[in-house]
């Protein structure tokens, strides 16, 4: 068999897939130009920033999720070629975004200053960190309208369209951010708060570019005219409400997992935030070929053509082989030059090349996953997912090394092994289920 499918379908899929990675890639950019924004206010705005970015992504879970039910649906009225319906399921989206992100957006912001405080003992933290918080979670509807929309783009094959808003988006984040957190003649400097404005200015932005953009080009589908009936709204938010518990649980294991590694040590804390972050930029790739996958899927079935949905699955996996074993060359091979980067010490260094090459030695095989993950989540199977990647995550990986880092005292080198040994079952459950094709009966 060919390394990569037939050229044709290898185009298909980088042309969705491509603009979806690129739009990823810029947030992971622009999160870095507001890191080194913030870094110039001091260590304490710094860690407060930090904090409550991963506070915030708590606080979205619940609305990022909504993306896979417009998915998943709006892909399968297209392939059966329904297309004046295509943009309900992105009505429905919107709807929900607002019924759950307006009461999110209330409770958060009243109690921020509360769960700051019992997150962080430094004053200068939960002062630089609370309002940056706060103005944050303003915008909690709008980053659920956002993926709604997200969500549409990619099951009508106009990902384009979601890349090239998010480029407005942080244009705007950038130069709204600066001007606020250091202040010009006629604006005063806001510090963090600025920041925090800064961010939900754009992506209130973003989502009156998507509206626009909409009704010019989903008009035709029923953008804004045609309201889902009770019935399928309930089941558009039966599919998505597991993949935003996965994604919610997801971040929780997260913590989980830095409260086990600060018990372990400093060192070994401050070096697997590396190893996690070059891991998380590492599987953009999978993550959008994925999200083509879920399209491509829900195509297919909406064409009554399972076997060709099923084969979609697998030649999205053969590109992403390729191009996470690429990837993860580099940190197999020369892993102190990627470490470098983020650590100085040589002892750190000695710390987290043998965890690297791990990763780089396994990436591909959990791209995979990722990859039929979502192709999984396309065909309508998010129950099975939630319970397999949180039945890992939490029942398999955070108590063994809780056992490991904690009270067998074996390190980081057994935590990361097995995190990747975690991952790789992940993997052959997905591709089990993928195999099994039960998903190929549900209908959404």
């Amino acid at each position: 068999m060919p390394m990569l499918p037939p050229s044709p379908r290898t185009r298909r899929i980088l042309v969705l897939a491509l603009p979806i990675v690129g739009g990823m890639t810029s947030q992971n950019l622009l999160n870095l130009v507001d890191t080194a924004m913030v870094g110039a206010l001091g260590p304490a705005a710094l860690a407060a920033v930090g904090m409550a970015s991963f506070l915030s992504f708590m606080a979205v879970a619940m609305v990022i999720g909504l993306s896979t039910g417009v998915q998943a649906i709006a892909a399968r009225r297209y392939g059966e070629g329904r297309f004046d319906e295509t943009a309900v399921p992105l009505n429905g989206g919107l709807l929900l975004a607002l019924l759950l992100g307006l009461p999110i957006s209330v409770v958060v912001f009243i109690f921020a200053p509360d769960i700051f405080a019992a997150l962080n003992e430094d004053a200068a933290v939960v002062r630089e960190g609370t309002p940056y918080l706060q103005a944050r979670c303003l915008a909690v509807a709008a980053v659920g309208m956002n993926f709604s929309f997200r969500g549409y783009w990619s099951a009508v094959d106009q990902p384009r369209l979601y890349l090239y808003t998010l480029l407005v988006m942080h244009t705007a984040n950038i130069v709204i951010s600066y001007l606020l957190i250091f202040g010009v003649p006629g604006i005063p400097a806001l510090g963090t708060l600025g920041a925090g404005i800064g961010t939900a200015a754009s992506t209130v932005l973003g989502t009156l570019i998507y509206f626009r953009l909409a009704r010019r080009r989903a008009d035709a589908a029923g953008f804004l005219h045609r309201r889902p009936d009770w019935r399928q709204l309930g089941r558009q938010w039966r599919l998505s409400l597991p993949a935003s518990a996965q994604q919610f649980l997801f971040a929780a294991g997260l913590t989980a997992l830095f409260w086990i590694l600060a018990q372990v040590g400093t060192r070994e804390l401050a070096v697997a935030n590396v190893l996690i972050n070059v891991t998380l930029v590492a599987v953009l790739p999978a993550i959008g070929l994925g999200l083509a996958a879920a399209s491509l899927v829900g195509q297919s079935l909406g064409r009554r053509d399972p076997a060709e949905a099923h084969r979609w699955g697998w030649d999205v996996v053969r590109v992403g082989g390729l191009v996470l074993a690429l990837l993860g060359a580099p940190m197999l091979l020369v892993p102190d030059l990627i470490l470098g980067v983020f650590l100085h010490q040589p002892d750190l260094l000695d710390l987290g090349r043998l965890p690297l090459r791990i990763i780089g030695a396994g990436i591909a095989v959990d791209g995979i996953g990722l990859i039929l993950m979502h192709g999984l989540l396309g065909a309508g199977a998010t129950g099975p997912v939630m319970r397999v990647a949180l039945g890992l995550q939490w029942l398999f990986f955070l108590p063994l090394a809780w056992l490991m880092g904690t009270q067998w005292g074996l390190g980081l080198l057994a935590i990361w092994l097995v995190f990747i040994g975690s991952r790789v079952l992940q993997t052959l459950v997905f591709a089990w289920l993928w195999q099994r094709r039960g998903w190929q009966r549900i209908e959404v």
